[in-house]
């Protein structure tokens, strides 16, 4: 099978080692807009998505602000990258200023043809440790279409909110979250190519910080649960400066829905399991 086949990449292993700096801790809360000054002993839902990083020089990077693809990801350089989305299980708390690891590993890659063109889906699996003890186990979804319009207008109607929040997605808050997770990719902070290249009308959200916003939401409307898992996916891109809302509603005292949406219509959504 020739490395210019994308599905020679299965199986492929990636290590990531990070300290937990307490300082980045202050600097990712800063992004989300929480307390910065609280005491972080352990490292809040999902902002592991800030830390085991694997940066690359700016000669290994390709026109979209990503590190070029035929490294650890496979080869799709004339595709726009999308994050669509992805499962985690939570095992124990990761512990600020200790010392983890990430161990990744291409799980599947996948062709198929979509309505806009080609869609390459690739999944990676990664472990996260600490002191040889899993912390998180998580699936991460990545798809890579061709060139094409992004599809902007939901069709789905939201639910009614149980609980919601309003998150107002300014160029500054998705610089800063760009910045603390090391991530490149110049649809979240440059207009222009945003636009003019592939085919946003303005700055795109992250798909991390809609998760990210939709957990927190839970948490600040039910603390004191314990989330043991989230299942969630991307149904459609938000643009910034307009807002939008998170929040969800209870399935059952262990289960929750959540959702993202923006002018009455879907936009991200995701299944939480937790205790009380």
């Amino acid at each position: 099978m020739s490395d210019h086949d994308p599905a020679a990449w299965i199986g492929r292993t990636e290590t990531c080692f990070d300290a937990l700096d307490p300082g980045h801790v202050r600097r990712v809360a800063l992004s989300l807009d929480a307390d910065p000054g609280q005491s972080f002993e352990h490292l809040p839902l999902l902002w592991h998505w800030a830390f085991f990083v694997e940066g690359q020089p700016y000669a290994r990077l390709g026109a979209d602000g990503h590190p070029r693809r035929g490294g650890f990801l496979p080869p799709a350089d004339d595709r726009n990258r999308m994050w669509a989305g992805g499962r985690l299980e939570f095992h124990r708390p990761l512990r600020v200023g200790r010392p983890g690891e990430r161990r990744s590993r291409i799980a599947s890659v996948t062709e198929k043809a979509g309505r806009t063109g080609r869609l390459l889906f690739v999944t990676v699996e990664h472990r996260y440790f600490q002191d040889d003890a899993l912390c998180v186990a998580e699936e991460q979804d990545i798809v890579y279409r061709d060139p094409s319009p992004p599809v902007l207008e939901g069709t789905r109607p939201a639910p009614e909110f149980q609980w919601s929040e309003t998150v107002a997605p300014g160029p500054v808050m998705l610089f800063r979250y760009s910045a603390v997770t090391f991530n490149g990719h110049r649809i979240h902070y440059d207009a222009p190519y945003a636009r003019d290249v592939e085919g946003y009308p303005g700055l795109v959200v992250h798909g991390p910080l809609i998760a990210t916003s939709m957990a927190h939401a839970f948490l600040r409307a039910h603390p004191g649960a314990r989330v043991r898992s989230l299942s969630y996916r991307g149904v459609r891109p938000l643009i910034a400066p307009r807002a939008f809302q998170v929040g969800g509603r209870l399935l059952s005292d262990h289960e929750a829905e959540l959702w993202a949406e923006q002018g009455g219509t879907l936009a991200h959504q995701a299944s939480l399991r937790f205790e009380a």
